[in-house]
């Protein structure tokens, strides 16, 4: 916005001197800031917003259990990453890797880690998945399955590796792991090796540089051929040789089709080695570890595409010195051309043949120092590096077997195969299973459909009824239309099922909008799936804090109609890299905790967590204290925290994530009481409250651009339940546990009365169907006289601990009582006879059932500066709290929350310079 000087939001004769201004006031009030900027804006006549009702659209989060089995390959998964770092750190000592080597393999290291976790993530809710969606099949709804990834170049990897021959579906997984091992491991081929160092024993000449310049030509004439058999790729793979290529031109191979797919995985496959090349040989001073999703990439394969694309354009050829064969010459530069960027692998070919160069030799370090070269690492070191290489590859394989499939394949074979299933994304072909049980690759394309128009032809058959189910990739998210259309044959309610959530939420906004659009029939149902693993939380988290400021979908009305939101995941603010920063710190023994450590653990819990925080490269070998255990530097990062611990095994995984969500609740409730804490927007009425206006007093004052009303407002909040909306509400429980409680104990002869409501059974015992829940784990919504529904919801448990079950009539006299007396006693008079600060002549106000508010709304924006000084003159914790209301007479009021002690001297401040004002009493 800074180049729209015009708007009159600040400058001279605004409350905002420069831009600056203005962007530091929005920033630090956050998304309600951004509300009354954009109402300020429409107030002026300057902003149109449009938005398609949520009316009528549900929304639901539900946590998918992990089973036994699967919990134990994710441990095996686990420990074999954790000896792959190992291993991978070893190897590159051992063969004295530079740093920016170590830096580039790094990243490619904890790329794949994370994606490799995510598509476990994935797996395990599959088979939920597909109940939900032939559930909602039988009940006459039509199902759209959101994914972001294919998978399709693993599964074309594993068609290499197998000649062709497939004996199950291709394990995603499985295929990111061995791929970074193979292209990425700090270990040399060894033949290749042998021959630069002049190892080779049937052959004791060195390799002269024309020699290798040879092998290069030899090789890319190789790569042509290869290359030209990938573009030929049919429907099912009968011959072989059609098929089989040397593995090191596997990724060369795949660049052919690059730009023939939108968001096919294997058109990806170009650039993992790509990207780390041009990590070496970049200055970026970035982090091994930054997060190579953050950028928005959502390619299963290549995250880290998006953000070298302008790179890419700058980058020069090196001059190739003129050698006596010119031919050779040109065929070296073509053959760099087609190849592309190098693998670890062939940098450590050129490091070492570098390294045996410059044997013996000594290079001056500026004007006094020296450098002795003493050659390349000694063969034995070179055959261990290669050896775990070799026993890494052979462990990758066992656990294979017990790996997840691609998650594409197995739903539409669970679904009911491709005649049942829209398939609308990128790729070009999948596995799928025969009648007769056989596995096999075939390409998607049809006889009569082309693979370009085959999405759309996909689209039209759910469209018309003729399939019940689509999987929209991102290929699919922009632009096509699968919502209930009135004008198609298919107008089934759409169930949209989000099995991964994807790295942007704009992207998420894409996908939510395919089912959601004007001219519906019936609105969506989403359902998100989330795993019931820590770090899948992750996730959520980075898509609900954009979906927060978007307003879509996290919280009510316009909002969703489902209390629970995505907002309980938004972490990633300043109170989560606070509570995270205490956690690290508690666990390294820095500090004393600010929560204390679950007592039904069984060992030494912060032992065990730094062990496993180790594992996974959060806790590192200190650089200036070699031997010494210190924080990694971005310690205190939310998302690498959560990339991370993916790498941890489940119950750990868990148990950290619950301390720190602990840790995180303590520190805003420390914020809470020391009145610091930013509620963000505060809805008035959400609950069930009735808002009515008492008082409008309206300002008339020039701002930049002409003229715009400030208006004060005074409403009432009705927060209690009669006894017969409460009433109303008991007719309609039947659970063995739902209906009136009354207190144990009496307090100045009276005691509590209050309705219990268990939530659904779904949402907190669904995980625990063969056992019978527990008091602690069933939780109730709690209503009282005074103050009705309660933010806080209590367990079994605890209202068992404090109150009996009653029948209705004993309880009416106990909330009759108290629901009449709470419109002017407070709850300290009304159960202790008296109350301190009525007696010292202040008002309390805890317990009404009936409390008035005082809002600024209109044009506050050309007032901030002066409302935020008085707030501040009264007391220096009063922020600016934006509010969002609708009254009982449909008004919808959204501004700033004016203190009950500010309210004379703001009245008096807007009165002193306003041209007119008028006040208005209902």
């Amino acid at each position: 916005m800074a180049y729209m000087v015009r708007l009159g939001l600040w400058g001279q004769g605004t409350a905002f001197g420069t831009f600056n201004d203005f962007i530091a006031a929005v920033e630090k009030r956050g998304v309600g800031a951004m509300e009354i900027v954009a109402m300020d804006m429409k107030l002026r006549g300057m902003y149109i917003a449009r938005q398609l009702s949520f009316h009528g659209v549900s929304f639901k989060i539900e946590e998918v259990a992990l089973s036994k089995d699967f919990r134990k390959v994710y441990d095996q998964s686990v420990e074999l990453w954790v000896e792959a770092m190992q291993k991978f750190t070893e190897a590159a000592e051992l063969i004295d890797a530079e740093s920016r080597m170590k830096k580039t393999m790094w990243g490619q290291f904890w790329s794949s880690h994370q994606r490799f976790f995510k598509y476990l993530c994935i797996a395990a809710k599959v088979n939920h998945a597909v109940h939900v969606a032939r559930e909602a099949i039988k009940y006459g709804k039509c199902v759209v399955i959101g994914l972001q990834s294919t998978g399709e170049a693993r599964t074309l990897e594993q068609l290499e590796r197998d000649d062709g021959e497939l004996n199950d579906f291709v394990s995603t997984a499985k295929g990111v792991f061995q791929s970074l091992v193979e292209k990425h491991f700090p270990a040399p081929d060894r033949n290749r090796i042998n021959r630069i160092l002049g190892l080779n024993t049937t052959d004791d000449r060195k390799l002269t540089i024309q020699a290798i310049i040879d092998e290069v030509k030899n090789k890319s004439k190789n790569e042509a051929s290869s290359s030209n058999i990938g573009n030929k790729r049919k429907a099912v793979r009968s011959d072989s040789s059609d098929i089989k290529k040397s593995r090191n031109n596997s990724w060369e191979d795949s660049g052919d089709s690059h730009n023939s797919s939108d968001e096919s995985d294997f058109k990806f496959t170009n650039t993992d080695s790509e990207n780390s090349d041009q990590e070496v040989n970049s200055d970026s001073c970035e982090s091994s570890d930054f997060n190579p999703f953050y950028s928005g990439s959502d390619s299963d394969n290549d995250p880290w595409v998006n953000s070298r694309a302008k790179k890419k354009k700058k980058k020069k050829v090196k001059p190739v010195e003129q050698l006596s064969n010119p031919t050779s010459v040109n065929n070296n530069v073509t053959a760099q051309k087609k190849k592309g960027p190098l693998s670890t692998q062939d940098k450590i070919q050129e490091l070492l043949k570098k390294k045996q160069e410059l044997k013996g030799t000594v290079t001056q370090i500026g004007s006094t120092g020296i450098q002795m070269h003493y050659g390349p690492p000694p063969k034995d070191a070179i055959e261990r590096a290669c050896s775990m290489k070799e026993e890494l590859l052979r462990k990758i394989e066992l656990i294979g077997d017990r790996l997840p499939p691609n998650t594409l394949d197995q739903l539409i074979d669970e679904l009911g195969g491709p005649e049942n299933v829209a398939e609308m994304t990128g790729r070009k072909g999948r596995v799928v299973q025969s009648d007769n049980g056989s596995i096999q690759y075939e390409s998607r394309s049809e006889q009569d459909v082309p693979l370009e128009t085959l999405n759309i032809t996909e689209k039209q058959r759910f469209m018309n009824g003729e399939k019940d189910v689509a999987i929209i990739s991102e290929a699919a998210s922009s632009g096509i239309s699968l919502q209930s259309d009135r004008r198609v044959r298919n107008q089934r309610r759409r169930v949209h099922i989000t099995l991964e959530l994807p790295w942007s939420a704009d992207r998420a906004i894409q996908q939510f909008g395919r089912t959601h659009r004007s001219n519906q029939m019936n609105a969506p149902e989403y359902i998100f799936l989330i795993s019931d693993l820590a770090g899948e939380r992750r996730f959520a988290s980075t898509v609900a804090k954009r979906l927060e400021s978007l307003g879509a979908l996290t919280h009510g009305d316009r909002r969703a109609t489902e209390t629970r939101d995505l907002s309980q995941f938004n972490i990633d603010n300043k109170y989560g890299r606070t509570a995270l920063e205490t956690v690290m710190k508690t666990i390294m023994g820095y500090e004393s905790p600010l929560v204390p450590p679950p007592t039904d653990y069984v060992g030494n819990f912060f032992e065990d967590i730094a062990g496993a925080l180790v594992g996974v490269g959060i806790i590192v070998n200190s650089e200036s204290n070699p031997g010494v255990l210190s924080l990694d530097k971005d310690y205190n990062n939310i998302s690498k925290f959560l990339n991370r611990i993916l790498g941890m095994p489940v119950e750990l995984q868990n148990r950290l994530f619950k301390y720190f969500t602990d840790t995180l609740t303590a520190v805003i409730n420390q914020a809470k009481r020391g009145g610091r804490f930013d509620l963000g927007i505060l809805d008035l009425g959400a609950a069930g409250e009735n808002v009515t206006r008492v008082q409008l007093i309206r300002f008339i004052r020039k701002h930049a651009t002409g003229k715009a009303p400030t208006e004060l407002h005074t409403v009432r909040v009705e927060r209690g339940m009669i006894w017969q909306a409460i009433l109303n509400k008991y007719a309609d429980l039947n659970g063995k546990y739902d209906g009136f409680y009354l207190s144990h104990q009496t307090r100045n002869n009276k005691r509590t009365a209050i309705l219990a409501v268990e939530i659904e059974a779904t949402e907190t015992s669904k995980h625990k169907k063969h056992e019978k829940p527990s008091k602690k784990d069933m939780m109730f919504r709690v209503y009282r006289p005074n103050t009705g529904l309660q933010v806080r919801n209590e367990s079994l448990a605890e209202i068992e601990k404090k109150y009996k079950k009653v029948g209705s009539e004993e309880a009416e006299t106990h909330w009759i009582a108290q629901y009449d007396a709470s419109v002017n006693i407070c709850s300290h008079a009304y159960w202790n006879g008296n109350c301190r600060n009525v007696n010292m002549g202040c008002e309390c106000e805890v317990g009404l059932r009936q409390r008035l508010y005082y809002v600024l709304a209109g044009s506050v924006l050309s007032v901030w500066t002066r409302v935020e000084k008085i707030l501040a003159m009264r007391n220096a914790n009063n922020k600016m709290q934006v509010v969002r209301m609708k009254t009982t007479e449909g008004e919808k009021i959204v501004g700033t929350l004016v203190p009950k002690s500010c309210y004379e001297l703001l009245l008096k401040d807007l009165k002193s310079d306003a041209e007119k004002f008028e006040e208005v009493n209902f």
